[in-house]
């Protein structure tokens, strides 16, 4: 990590920027964060390229960032992360062999796409060949592009592209004890406005990367077009009203509404973990923990607990950092551990 770095999160409602100072833990010493309106960004992608540099501008104003150079996350149905399998090969060899070797796991025509990688371990396969697993990213070059402009038009410069579930486990990682020394997984359910990330890791290496396009703005929208809300009173009510405890009738109205969008996104999660588990190589998930802006949905990590069937936690982004004066009021603070995660994740990147 350079001296200070900035990672920056576009997300569906806001835009969030985190400046760290190196260290031993690193320590955040700028965090700001500003709506935007709605349309702007639709599943993680930019729409509205205008409004997003100017909300940009003022988001770099209002947090007195004085550096220019960020580290940029972005998540959504374009961004593919695929864990492959490969011979065992030096990093050089491998950068120019990954287009053929992720030829058939990747939906992006390659000429389109941004590859990268991380390797995550080396193995002997049962024939005795010396074998890799690398998780390969590719990126629609046009959908990185949006974004770019948009940063390059605020004054700013990408001096880095991180995928957002990665920037997520980066910033929330840490070591899943076993009292018996036996391997197992933890899941990361980051919830944002129009995306969702879910990762598998095993002591912070990853083994599942899925981004799921749903997000806590579905069920504001749900309620403001059913109940003719404005999105302000709909995500007002939304907070209110929260889902029942399990097992309690839904009385009808927004509770309705509310149950039967989040029952969806529950099953989504569900199958994403159901599809690490049918893995060979897969672990036991000893718990999961759900951040983000659509993680605050009242007794969300209950239904999740009862339907993964593992206890679900609430994150907090500021628990491996030091955190300097930001003049913030603790509830603030405890606000920016919930919803910071990516932007903190990529000023880890840098």
């Amino acid at each position: 990590m350079a001296r200070a770095t900035i990672g920056l999160d576009v997300g569906t409602t806001a835009v969030r920027a985190a400046e760290l100072r190196a260290g031993d833990p690193p320590t955040l010493t700028r965090f700001a964060q500003l709506s935007l309106p709605p349309g702007t960004v639709l599943a993680g992608e930019i729409s509205d390229a205008e409004t997003a540099t100017q909300v940009l501008k003022d988001l770099w104003h209002r947090g007195e960032f004085k550096g220019k150079k960020v580290a940029l996350a972005v998540a959504n149905q374009n961004v593919i992360v695929r864990p492959v399998e490969m011979p065992r090969m030096e990093e050089d060899d491998l950068r120019g062999a990954l287009p053929f070797q992720v030829a058939d796991y990747i939906p992006i025509p390659l000429e389109e796409a941004l590859l990268d990688f991380l390797v995550l371990d080396e193995y002997m396969s049962a024939e005795g060949d010396p074998m890799m697993r690398v998780l390969a990213v590719a990126a629609q070059k046009e959908m990185v592009n949006r974004f770019v402009d948009v940063v390059l038009g605020a004054g700013l410069e990408p001096i880095a592209i991180d995928v957002g579930p990665l920037a997520a486990l980066r910033a929330l990682a840490d070591p899943v004890p076993s009292l018996l020394q036996e391997r197992q997984a933890e899941a990361i359910i980051d919830i944002g406005g129009g995306i969702t990330n879910v990762i598998v890791h095993e002591q912070g290496t990853p083994r599942l990367v899925r981004i799921v396009l749903a997000g806590g703005n579905d069920l504001t929208q749900a309620l403001a077009t059913e109940l003719n809300m404005d999105i302000d009173d709909a995500e007002r009510e939304k907070i209110s009203v929260g889902l029942q405890p399990e097992g309690t009738p839904v009385p009808p109205g927004s509770a309705t509404i509310i149950e039967s969008r989040a029952r969806s996104f529950i099953d989504d999660v569900r199958r994403s973990l159901e599809y690490y588990r049918t893995q060979a190589d897969a672990v036991p998930i000893a718990h999961a923990r759900i951040v983000g802006g659509g993680s605050r949905l009242p007794r969300l990590a209950e239904r999740l607990a009862s339907a993964l069937r593992i206890p679900v936690a609430e994150g907090r982004a500021l628990d491996h950092l030091n955190v300097a004066d930001l003049g913030l009021t603790s509830e603030q603070l405890e606000q920016v551990a919930v919803v910071a995660s990516i932007a903190i994740g990529s000023a880890m990147e840098t």
